[in-house]
């Protein structure tokens, strides 16, 4: 495995720490909770995983998703390597005694080489330094066969070009915004997401229930969400200094080097979460 320590961002790690602090998910409830879920585990191959599976979370932050792994499996390892990101998720996972906590990096060999049953990241490799490496990382952690899930930020790929120009002017926002101080990084993203994200969902939303198709529209996937949730992704979106995005033929071409195969990817919203299984050779 690799032991380059070095292969997050230190910056990033504690602007999570911060983010996941402020925004613990305890609001994340109910319907809203399982729905987001599903976006992301609809294309998981539950059936497949053994019984007393274990797995793990990388990059679990404040544990929005284990909550509802753990009750499924024998026991769900969280790795995170902001400390303050840990201790939002014992809390919020204090419930579930099958889950355990490593405060470790993805490259810090958190768990021994073909040990898991199954692994996830969600909205986490795109935010270090070597993606393909980290994926790599993943891969080794589990056992033949094992699947692995993965949401990476998309390069609009599937989108108009205008939506990537859009994307270019808001990066530059970002450039700035993740430079705040965290008291500051925080008022400014709420901003963002009153006079941004809530107003556009909102249009969305409105337009849907005439029978318009709003899926091309800005912010139309908020259309069905929270303004807790809107809150927290603008935080996340504006307010973290390292960011990558990937095409979907790049993402297919790091998870086949990292030893993934039979590889899906999810045709809807985000973009893009995709699954494959670790090489049986």
């Amino acid at each position: 495995m690799n032991n380059n320590k070095q292969n997050n961002d230190p910056k990033t790690v504690s602007s999570f720490g911060d983010e996941w602090a402020r925004f613990d998910q305890k609001k994340l409830i109910g319907d809203e909770h399982a729905y987001l879920f599903e976006c992301y585990f609809h294309i998981f191959p539950w059936e497949s995983l053994p019984d007393e599976a274990q797995g793990f979370d990388m990059g679990c932050g404040s544990g929005r998703w284990a909550s509802l792994v753990a009750p499924k499996v024998e026991k769900l390892t969280c790795i995170d390597p902001s400390p303050e990101a840990l201790k939002v998720a014992k809390k919020n996972l204090s419930h579930l005694p099958n889950t355990v906590f490593l405060n470790s990096g993805v490259s810090d060999g958190s768990l021994p080489a073909n040990s898991q049953d199954f692994g996830y990241s969600l909205g986490v490799l795109h935010h270090i330094p070597d993606t393909a490496s980290a994926l790599k990382d993943c891969a080794e952690m589990l056992k033949p066969g094992a699947p692995f899930l993965v949401y990476l930020y998309y390069r609009f790929d599937n989108r108009p070009i205008w939506y990537s120009l859009i994307w270019k002017a808001s990066d530059i926002m970002r450039y700035g915004i993740s430079r705040m101080p965290a008291w500051m990084k925080a008022i400014v993203t709420d901003i963002i997401a009153i006079i941004v994200y809530f107003p556009l969902a909102r249009l969305a939303f409105l337009g849907k229930r005439i029978g318009l198709n709003v899926d091309r529209w800005l912010l139309s996937s908020y259309r069905n969400t929270s303004f807790y949730t809107m809150r927290t992704d603008s935080r996340d979106r504006f307010g973290t200094p390292l960011e990558q995005r990937f095409t979907r033929s790049e993402i297919k071409d790091m998870m086949l080097a990292a030893g993934l195969e039979d590889i899906k990817f999810s045709n809807r919203f985000p973009f893009w979460v995709a699954v494959g299984k670790k090489s049986l050779a």
